[in-house]
Formats: structure tokens, C-alpha cells, sequence
């Protein structure tokens, strides 16, 4: 089965790891506008692998470039570990040249000043009541397209979004009748020793943290101010650590595909030094993402903060802890109240051992390669747009443990007040 992969990041490299682990992958296309990047894991991984790797340019926010290599190259899947910015336009092209979707990361804009794209943004926070630059609507939008053209577009599976929809979906069909509340827990315990950095693109992680948070309660969304709602939780095999309430995308998918709910939470933890460091950025205008003046050229003051700060892809071998990540559900089983919690622990030096990655590159390039298979085999086989936690979760959660991120079952768990 031909296989395009659309970046060569820290996730692409993981994914595109195990990919050549999966026979069910014969020929991969490594895909990116920096071409060398490909090569580079071409060279490492091809004695490695049955499968045929090879490597091109592409420009991911150019349509005609993307058609142009897949009527090229024809694969049936494309897995989009490039920017969420792009999702739509790769989406287009797949469309276009009958391929099936698939991705780690829901679709928002770049220039979130944009006129046409703020009344669009400004229309939705009316209606849905949260403020959030991302969310599924978009990309939603596009399923009578798949439907029509008999393909699959499968979004989020990463970790979370991701695994923690799986987690879900396979909580319900195994251990409840009805799930009425969950909490998703994001802990990374890793050190990298830099005073400050990002684990994954900063333009994404940075907006993501600083905005308002929300959660699902009651049929609605209920909006809070950034980093407003704090908690501990000890969590196994990191410790006790302080985590904050934000606004994620799986929620807006399992409000909508799991029966009964009634509250979704998401919570990650982070230390003080970085809140401390991204309130100064944040308070000089460095996250801002529309177009300043400097020097007589424009520059866009986030991307000159990503260039300035370690490249998320460089910080395997300085990382050392681990993560762990889950659900906590509470619902009915048999007419009595029960609750368990899901989850995963994954080592940054064992990650990067074996892919030249941190635990969270690999906790979101494992489930990239899961998703992409459960597509490209027919294990999922349904037409349209769908969210990971709408198919059969069995299979995807024996690959979790097959493919390096083993999970635990806790049936009597602490909960979050």
C-alpha cells in the first residue's frame, strides 16, 4: 500500500518510524518543503524496512504543488504531519486526487487577523461560546465531499486529540453502560534543562496555552480565563505536579459522539518557569500572529520567537522523565456509578532511544502511524469525516500496546475535585 507522509518533523519522524515497522506500508513518499530532512531519514531507515522510501519537495500551502506529486506518486493514504494551518489545503488535494485523509491536529488559521477568516471566528464564539482559534468545524464541513468521493478523512489521532478518544470509546463499549464525565490529564514530567522551551511547534503550543480555557457541562461550553483553574495530581510513575485547565479539540468531538456526557475537562500540567516566561512574551506582544512593521519589512512577531527558541525536534537527547496521559471516566455500569482511569506512561530517554525522539514526538507519531493504518487496511471502513472515537476501538488499542505505548486500566483511581 503507497503511503504519502506530508512533513519531517519531530512527529513525522516517529511516525514515519514505525510506519516502516508496519508491513501493511510497501511504499512510503517522505514529503516536505525541506527536502533534506527527508533524505537524511531515508538514509537511516531504508536498510531497516521492506518498504520502499522515497523522498521529494513539496509545498504544503500550495494545492498545485500537493496534486502535482500525488497524481505523481498516487498514494492511498496521506498522512498530514505538517501544520494545522494546511490541513484544508491537503485535504483539497486529496480530494482531488482520490486519496484517503488523515491527521494529528484539527484545522485553524494562520493570520488570525484576517477579515474574512474573524467574521467566520467572531460568528462561531457567538454561537458555540468558546473563543478558541481552532476548532472542527471546518474541516467537519468537508464530509459530504469524502462521502461522495468514497474516501476517509480520520482526524486527531494523535495522543490527545487522539488516544484519549480511543480511550474513550473503548471505556465505553467495555466498561460502561454510559459515560457521564471525563477528565483528560496531560502530564509531561520531562527536564530538558533549557530555561525555556516547547515540546512541540512553538506557534501551536504557545497560542494553545496562553488562550482562554474551556470545558463541555451541561450541553454547553463554559469559558474561563487562561490558566484560571489550577489542580494537583499525583500521577504514577511521575509524582505530584500542578496542572491547568484548557481549552483542547477532543472535546468539542466527544461532546458531540459520546451519549450521556455530562462535563469534559482537559487538564496539562506545567511548571512555574514556563508560565512565568510565556506571561513576558505574551505581555511584550511577542505571541502575536498578525504582521508588525520592523525595520521597514514585516515579520509576524510569533515566528520570530519560534526561530530564536530550540527547535522542539532537538530536544530527545537533553530530555530525561517521563509522560503520562489519560482519562479518568465516571458513569453507570449494571445501574451503579463506577469510575476508572485510562492511561499511558511513556520514558523520554527510551523514546529517544529507539526513534531519535522525546516521549511527546512519539506519543503523537505512534498513534499517527495506528490511524493511518486502521485506514489504509480497511479496519476502519467508512466513508466521510470522522473522529477516531466513532469507529471500533479494539484494534486501535491492541496496536497501542503492539507499537510502544502500553496502557493501564485503573479501576479504582483518584479523581480531580
Amino acid at each position: 500500500m503507497k503511503l504519502m507522509v506530508i512533513g519531517c518533523g519531530g512527529v513525522a519522524t516517529v511516525a514515519i518510524y514505525k510506519c516502516c515497522e508496519n508491513p501493511i506500508f510497501t511504499e512510503i513518499l517522505l514529503a516536505s518543503r525541506t527536502v533534506s530532512k527527508c533524505d537524511a531519514l531515508k538514509e537511516k531507515l531504508q536498510s531497516k524496512t521492506k518498504a520502499k522510501i522515497t523522498t521529494a519537495t513539496v509545498d504544503a500551502d500550495s494545492f498545485d504543488s500537493l496534486v502535482s506529486l500525488m497524481k505523481e506518486f498516487k498514494p492511498h493514504t496521506v498522512l498530514n504531519v505538517a501544520l494545522p494551518y494546511q490541513d484544508l489545503t491537503i485535504m483539497d488535494a486529496c480530494l482531488e486526487c482520490g486519496a484517503n485523509y488523515v491527521d494529528t491536529a484539527n484545522y485553524e488559521a494562520e493570520d488570525t487577523e484576517d477579515p474574512v477568516w474573524r467574521a467566520q471566528y467572531e460568528k462561531r464564539c457567538k454561537e458555540k461560546g468558546f473563543t478558541a482559534y481552532f476548532d472542527y468545524s471546518y474541516q467537519w464541513a468537508y464530509d459530504e465531499k469524502f462521502k461522495k468521493a468514497g474516501l476517509t478523512a480520520l482526524l486527531g489521532t494523535g495522543f490527545d486529540p487522539g488516544v484519549t478518544q480511543v480511550f474513550s470509546a473503548y471505556a465505553l463499549k467495555h466498561y460502561f453502560d454510559e459515560i457521564n464525565y471525563i477528565d483528560i490529564l496531560d502530564c509531561n514530567g520531562g527536564d530538558h534543562g533549557y530555561a525555556f522551551a516547547t515540546n512541540f511547534n512553538p506557534e501551536i503550543n504557545l497560542r494553545e496555552v496562553s488562550a482562554n480555557g474551556s470545558y463541555w457541562e451541561n450541553g454547553h461550553w463554559v469559558e474561563t480565563k487562561p490558566m484560571e483553574i489550577k489542580r494537583e495530581y499525583d500521577f504514577a510513575e511521575v509524582g505530584k505536579k500542578d496542572m491547568y485547565l484548557l481549552h483542547h479539540e477532543e472535546i468539542e468531538s466527544l461532546a458531540k459522539n459520546i451519549p450521556g456526557i455530562k462535563r469534559i475537562r482537559f487538564f496539562m500540567t506545567f511548571g512555574q518557569s514556563y508560565l512565568t516566561h510565556m506571561k513576558c512574551l505574551e505581555n511584550v506582544g511577542m505571541l502575536r500572529t498578525d504582521p508588525v512593521m520592523f525595520e521597514g519589512r514585516e515579520i509576524v512577531p510569533i515566528k520570530f520567537l519560534k526561530a530564536l527558541l530550540p527547535d522542539p525536534a532537538s530536544l530527545g537527547p537533553r530530555t530525561k522523565g517521563k509522560t503520562n496521559i489519560g482519562c479518568i471516566f465516571t458513569g453507570i455500569k449494571d445501574g451503579k456509578e463506577k469510575t476508572i482511569y485510562i492511561y499511558n506512561v511513556c520514558d523520554h530517554e527510551a523514546s529517544y532511544k529507539e526513534t531519535g525522539a522525546q516521549a511527546i514526538s512519539y506519543t503523537t507519531g505512534v498513534p499517527a502511524m495506528i490511524g493511518t493504518a486502521m485506514v489504509a487496511s480497511g479496519t476502519w471502513a467508512k466513508t466521510g469525516v470522522f473522529n477516531v472515537e466513532e469507529f471500533d476501538p479494539d484494534p486501535y488499542m491492541e496496536a497501542l500496546n503492539k507499537y510502544g505505548l502500553p496502557w493501564v486500566v485503573d479501576e479504582n483511581p483518584k479523581t480531580v475535585e
